[in-house]
């Protein structure tokens, strides 16, 4: 049996540690590295051993009970939450840690938010249970309070066929009460029910150690390997489908395409086609590697349940399923964890703007929530990210990686604009010897739909090839809104009517209407400013309540009703990012480190104080000349250009 399993805490909750006893344990370590001696068998990176924090989701591989383990440490910090996403794709379980000495914190919530939304069977291990202060039942108390009331603690194997095990699963399963009510059940049907309890997240087991000591690890992985299973069978016949979840490069700047095979074989020089912007084009690949944290070992064959890279595929992204017919590339971006900041980039040398940003494309495929931007007009390069520590980090990866010294500004939120009602646009773009017209709808879509696309436009007036073409133009880029320039969202666009000319019409001329008919149509909408929020969780004193519950109203935030229990206080709501991303260190700060804040994205809505954010911003529409809403028309072999607002009386689609 093959399982992949991921390793899961907040920041020095032990998450290293505890991935280096099970690959010692296993033998596939001969000596127990560790982060504070910067010897840790996974944390491999330079950066990642000065700072002394998990920042890239390594792979690690072991063997126990004739099953096959993949595992994965992921990066514990709040900053880095993109690369734990990312990994979640490629997983059949997940295990939480938990500290004992500190119970479970802010980030541990959004960790569990995370696992719940991906349907990831989950086991959690308490570790530190040797520290003096260690109180097993405070933790589990702790736990039911925050994350969930299904936990099943088991000090060992022989607990899962116990009495209390039966009567945890009694309670949860309609088939298996009856067997319990009449005495009928055996261990064999415990066993099984529990599994399943486990895979239908209605059972999270909890066992307890310490993973410096190498305590309850062995413990730990016997429980999991009874009460963990997959079905990863090599069906013959069966054609390969896999999921990219990582991209990297090697030290030879090889570009790594990391994939969780789901059914069939992959083997060396096996070739696919992919199909990007309506070309089809094939790769193959040349070399499969299984990575054991920074050494690999070459396989000529994989199948399905492997976790692997290979090198030759250039095409696919992070979220491409890769099938054995044609796969089509998109810029896929359903990750529930987005980047609410952006920064603008310094370069302290003389390295010319260009090349930088040719480097940061890079780390933009490795990253895509980096979501990299360049301004021609002013030559600034923005950047998304999560926090502060990420573009610490970010500075050191660059120079490290590149040669190149850079710096950060401050992070500001980065906004969205969507409009009102629907609205048409129109787009026209004929210098001499071209020619494309488009007219499109734009309609308000629901918040977090982003932007969709759809025809109602006749074969009979622009032909199936052209209006595939303007989808693509759709979605090839970033259209900026007029209020402040931000991207826009929740738009739904639709392509009503078209002209191409039989002998004029090239395929670039249809990017130009679409952009100008976007535009023109944003210009004569009534636009909306949105700005990102955070959904929030609040633990702390009781004593606090009143403190807590002023500042959240003079952030912008709301909440639901508090909850008190045994002295302290939980508080759930939701505020806008700009106020509530530095509010964790003034919540620490005046509750002497026992409050703690869990922030989770939570999408984009109305921006209160939009009139402010505009004036601060300054944007000035008429000079981007990038999104411009003039159409080009031509006259008697000449041409001139209309603004937005008398286009509409040019256009040749219009009835």
């Amino acid at each position: 049996m093959k399982k992949t399993i991921g390793i899961f805490a907040h920041v020095d909750a032990g998450k290293t540690t505890f991935t280096e006893q099970l690959l010692y344990l296993t033998g596939r370590l001969r000596n127990l590295g560790r982060v504070d001696y910067k010897t840790s068998s996974m944390d491999t990176d330079e950066i990642e051993q000065k700072r002394g924090i998990t920042i890239f989701a390594d792979q690690g591989v072991f063997y126990y009970k004739n099953d096959t383990y993949y595992i994965i440490d992921t990066p514990g910090h709040m900053d880095f939450s993109a690369e734990t996403e990312r990994a979640v794709s490629a997983l059949d379980y997940a295990v939480l840690l938990i500290s004992g000495s500190s119970g479970v914190q802010a980030h541990t919530t959004t960790l569990y938010r995370l696992l719940k939304e991906y349907s990831l069977p989950m086991f959690i291990f308490i570790n530190k249970s040797d520290m003096e202060s260690f109180d097993l039942n405070l933790i589990l108390n702790d736990i039911k309070n925050k994350l969930t009331g299904d936990i099943l603690y088991i000090n060992s194997v022989d607990d899962i066929m116990s009495q209390e095990t039966a009567e945890f699963a009694a309670e949860r399963d309609e088939r298996f009460l009856e067997s319990y009510l009449e005495e009928e059940y055996t261990a064999e049907s415990i066993h099984d029910i529990i599994i399943d309890l486990i895979k239908n997240r209605l059972c999270f087991p909890v066992m307890s150690g310490s993973a410096l000591k190498g305590t309850g690890i062995d413990n730990f992985l016997e429980a999991f390997s009874h009460l963990s299973r997959t079905d990863y069978e090599d069906k013959e016949n069966a054609s390969f489908v896999g999921k990219v979840y990582k991209i990297r490069h090697d030290y030879k700047g090889n570009r790594l395409t990391f994939i969780k095979a789901l059914s069939g074989r992959l083997s060396i020089k096996d070739e696919f086609s992919f199909v990007k912007n309506e070309i089809t084009f094939s790769e193959k690949v040349n070399e499969i590697r299984i990575y054991n944290g920074k050494k690999f070992e070459n396989r000529n064959e994989v199948t399905a349940g492997d976790v692997f890279a290979v090198i030759g595929l250039k095409s696919p992204v992070c979220g491409t399923i890769i099938k054995a017919e044609k796969t089509k590339i998109e810029n896929i971006n359903n990750f529930r964890l987005t980047a609410a900041l952006k920064s603008k980039i310094k370069i302290l040398d003389k390295t010319d703007v260009t090349l930088v940003v040719e480097k940061l494309r890079i780390l933009e495929a490795e990253d895509p929530m980096l979501s990299i931007s360049y301004q021609k007009e002013t030559q600034d390069i923005l950047i998304s990210v999560m926090g502060k520590i990420q573009l610490e980090v970010l500075e050191q990866v660059i120079a490290s990686r590149f040669g190149i010294s850079v710096t950060f500004e401050k992070p500001q939120v980065e906004y969205r604009e969507t409009i009102k009602s629907d609205v048409m646009g129109f787009g026209h773009f004929e210098p001499l010897r071209h020619y494309a017209e488009v007219q499109l709808r734009l309609e308000p879509g629901s918040r977090g739909s982003g932007i969709t696309f759809e025809s109602e436009c006749h074969v009979d007036n622009l032909a199936v090839n052209y209006q595939k073409t303007i989808e693509n133009h759709v979605f090839e880029k970033i259209h900026k809104g007029i209020l402040t320039g931000s991207p826009i969202t929740d738009i739904k666009i639709i392509l009503v009517n078209g002209r191409s000319h039989i002998k004029h019409t090239e395929g670039g001329d249809f990017r130009e209407a679409t952009y100008r008919a976007i535009r023109q149509g944003l210009e004569k909408a009534e636009s909306v400013l949105l700005e990102p929020f955070y959904s929030f969780e609040i633990y702390a004193d009781e004593n606090y309540l009143g403190r807590i519950l002023s500042d959240i109203q003079k952030l912008r935030g709301t909440c639901e009703q508090p909850v008190l229990t045994c002295g302290n206080v939980f508080i759930k709501g939701r505020g806008p990012v700009e106020s509530f991303m530095e509010y964790s260190l003034e919540l620490v700060s005046f509750t002497k480190g026992t409050g703690s804040i869990g922030l989770m994205y939570e999408g984009y809505d109305l921006c209160e104080n939009a009139n402010e954010v505009i004036v601060r911003i300054g944007y000035d529409k008429v000079r981007d000349v990038e999104n411009t809403s003039t159409s080009v028309f031509c006259a008697k072999g000449v041409s001139f250009t209309v603004p937005w607002n008398e286009a509409e009386k040019h256009m040749h689609t219009i009835d």
